[in-house]
């Protein structure tokens, strides 16, 4: 549950550091010595990625708030730096940029492709710890933090993880741009803004426009449990000038949601501000109108964008995790009905899938699932990921109407 406190107004203005004094949620209780020898070496070493990139960037997202194009964004649900590899990040960059051409194809309209990649390698969890053979052990918090293994040694926080983490990151996002480099091929990777001191170390000044730039990936976002208004997370992304996300679930009042906006996005420009609507099959009608009534009424252009995955989590019996197609499908349904009614262009996908021969989700009977291989939540395969693309466009296609 987030706790905002939309009312009260930022106290000093803002640094790379005015984040320090407030509440950061979902931090690893990391070695201070280790810590700070991490840093300091993440602030010695190079961006990743550039200005003009990021500027480039937030003009596509601006198209697609004004209608004019439509964000495809996926990826695994958490990456592994097991996988770092020619051919698991060939293979991720190929299915990203074959779904993003596949809407193109039915909707008509350009996609902008944005992976979940190249820096993805940290997941909130729900609990700090978590009980395994009757020992309570820290909870697997991604690659970037601990290891996945059920020991004490493996799931300590380990910051000299921080720098393992950058240059997995480096390495994918060398060869994507070599895969991708034609402007009609553009990928964009983005990833989840949560370990602060990372975060932190990854700012970088432009001399050109003194401006401050998130310099690990292209587009953060800030997740459902980190959202707080008032918190360390969104203090630290309201300064830099990359393109933002956020993800919204169904406990979100119309209130916060303008406050959150007005904190992110107070200049109102296109493209800035992206809200990745979390709510499931279930709420999503009851939940979003109001929402989408509020955000245009304070006259802030967002992209609108669907994450049908996390809303629509269920577990079986035997304590697996899955998700169904159809509640995907539902959601998204639900999604492009509400956005029609209110006259909203319908900006984006968001999905967690995989190139890989697996079947973490299921498209009719539970019974079919598979043997979880995801480090997090249940991925869709690549057919899957196709279904739900293709809805996507079809619903851009049935809403379709002149655009400026």
């Amino acid at each position: 549950m987030i706790h905002s406190r939309t009312a009260e107004a930022r106290r000093t203005p803002w640094t790379p550091d005015s984040w320090r004094s407030l509440v950061a949620h979902q931090q690893p209780a990391w070695d201070p010595a280790e810590l700070e020898r991490a840093v300091a070496e993440l602030r010695s070493l190079p961006a990743l990625v550039q200005p003009g990139e990021i500027s480039n960037l937030r003009r596509a997202l601006a198209d697609a708030a004004h209608g004019r194009a439509f964000v495809v964004q996926a990826g695994d649900c958490a990456e592994s730096f097991e996988d770092a590899t020619t051919e698991h990040i060939t293979s991720r960059g190929r299915l990203i940029a074959r779904l993003a051409r596949g809407f193109e194809q039915i909707s008509g309209r350009p996609a902008v492709a944005i992976g979940r990649i190249a820096g993805q390698y940290a997941k909130p969890r729900s609990a700090p710890t978590e009980l395994v053979d009757g020992r309570a052990l820290p909870v697997f918090r991604g690659h970037m933090v601990n290891g996945a293994a059920p020991t004490a040694s493996a799931r300590r926080a380990d910051a000299s993880r921080l720098v393992q983490g950058y240059y997995r990151s480096a390495t994918t996002l060398n060869l994507l741009r070599t895969l991708h480099a034609h402007p009609a091929g553009q990928l964009w990777v983005s990833r989840e803004c949560l370990l602060l001191p990372y975060d932190r170390s990854t700012l970088r000044n432009d001399p050109a426009s003194e401006q401050w730039f998130l310099s690990s990936t292209h587009f953060p976002w800030i997740g459902e449990r980190t959202r707080d208004i008032g918190g360390a997370h969104v203090e630290l992304l309201s300064g830099v000038v990359n393109p933002l996300g956020v993800k919204v679930g169904p406990a979100v009042t119309p209130e916060e949601l303008v406050a959150l906006c007005a904190r992110l996005d107070p200049e109102r420009a296109p493209g800035r501000l992206t809200l990745i609507t979390r709510f499931g099959a279930n709420a999503v009608r009851r939940v979003l109108p109001e929402l989408v009534a509020a955000v245009s009424a304070a006259g802030h252009p967002v992209v609108w964008m669907c994450d049908p995955m996390h809303g629509n989590t269920i577990r079986l019996p035997s304590g697996i995790k899955t998700r169904r197609v159809a509640d995907l499908l539902a959601e998204l349904d639900g999604w492009f009905d509400v956005l029609a009614g209110a006259g909203a262009h319908p900006g984006g996908l968001h999905l967690e899938c995989t190139p890989d021969d697996v079947r973490e989700c299921v498209d009719e009977d539970t019974s079919e699932v598979g043997e979880q291989q995801s480090l997090c939540d249940p991925r869709l395969d690549a057919d899957q990921a196709s279904t739900l693309v293709r809805g996507a466009a079809q619903g851009v296609r049935r809403g379709a109407r002149p655009v400026p």
